[in-house]
């Protein structure tokens, strides 16, 4: 244990590149009254930290981004929205968990998770380490798994039988949303580069569109629903690729689009659904099943070391990854 009462951890000093993130130490925390403190073993730089690290957020939304989060540096420094770890103290009236138990934890918003310690209250949205994963899986496993798991049913209500594509099909999320349509027994179109298509396919998609080469948009192939997890496919450029009753599940969306997605589609007999994503317990232990079940696992990019976090940033930038991007504290 650190006697000297400090940690290290990344901290984002400014809005900007990978070459503000730069590790420090700070002052190791302690868990108080409900809380438990975790050794983190792993985490992620996910979609949302990079889009609050960069200030990357869709069209409209800057402002009250910075209102939120800080207006000229992150008010939360230590990034990282999703871990992995050890608990390794308990607050007072802490049951049901003990020390060394292994867990996954969902930070979302409240980020910390780029650090050696983090201390969470008890009941936030905390679960034990599914079984037969890595260590690096089980770090990857909320961030994309949840968002998936909200637009495609929850939010999408996506049935066995259905037909659904996934636009970015080979990122975090679209990586999730293939393999989330599948365990609810939808069968699976994909959107990736030329580059990805072995991947997609493993995951189960009977069709795969290189964007590359092809443009899924005018195609003539209909779906249930569409898994936007890029950006580029609103409603009115895919209206035509929905069949009756299909629904559109945008995923990233800029500001006029997530004001007019209630209002989209109804004369035409479709849904837009966007937004911001649910995170429930009750979800990442329905996650969890299925991991158990060989039905979901996270799939990974690249590894680095803490101290190589700024090249995990830069990996997060590139608009090249496959899957989750994975940083290492042991």
């Amino acid at each position: 244990m650190n006697a000297n009462k400090t940690m290290r951890a990344a901290v984002a000093t400014a809005y900007g590149g990978p070459e503000v993130v730069r590790v420090v130490d700070v002052p190791r925390p302690d868990p108080g009254p409900g809380q438990v403190r975790i050794r983190v073993e792993a985490t992620t730089v996910s979609a949302g930290d990079r889009r609050i690290r960069a200030l990357d957020v869709p069209g409209g939304l800057r402002t009250l981004t910075r209102l939120a989060l800080g207006w000229s540096r992150p008010r939360q420094p230590i990034l990282g929205t999703e871990l992995t770890g050890r608990i390794d103290a308990l607050g007072p009236g802490v049951s049901g968990l003990r020390a060394g138990d292994a867990v996954v934890v969902m930070r979302g918003a409240s980020l910390g998770g780029h650090a050696e310690y983090i201390v969470v209250p008890a009941a936030e949205k905390l679960i034990p380490r599914p079984a037969g994963l890595t260590v690096g899986e089980a770090a990857a496993f909320c961030f994309g798994g949840l968002a998936a798991l909200h637009y495609v049913a929850t939010a999408g209500g996506v049935r066995a039988g259905e037909h659904v594509l996934v636009n970015g099909a080979s990122g975090a999320v679209g990586s999730a949303a293939l393999q989330v349509a599948r365990a609810l027994g939808a069968e699976t179109a994909a959107v990736c580069s030329g580059a990805n298509v072995p991947l997609v396919t493993a995951l189960g998609a009977t069709r795969v569109f290189d964007h590359t080469r092809e443009d899924f948009a005018t195609s003539g192939e209909t779906y249930d629903a569409i898994v936007d997890c890029v950006g580029n496919a609103p409603y009115a450029r895919i209206r035509g690729r929905l069949r009756p009753g299909g629904r559109l599940l945008r995923v990233y969306a800029h500001l006029p689009g997530l004001l007019a997605a209630p209002f989209q589609g109804r004369l035409g007999g479709h849904r837009v659904v966007a937004g911001v994503s649910t995170e429930r317990t009750e979800d990442l232990l329905r996650l969890a099943e299925w991991a158990a079940a060989g039905l979901y696992r996270p799939v990974i990019d690249s590894t680095h070391s803490l101290d190589d976090i700024a090249a995990a940033h830069a990996r997060a930038d590139s608009g090249r990854k496959r899957g989750s991007v994975v940083v290492t504290l042991e």
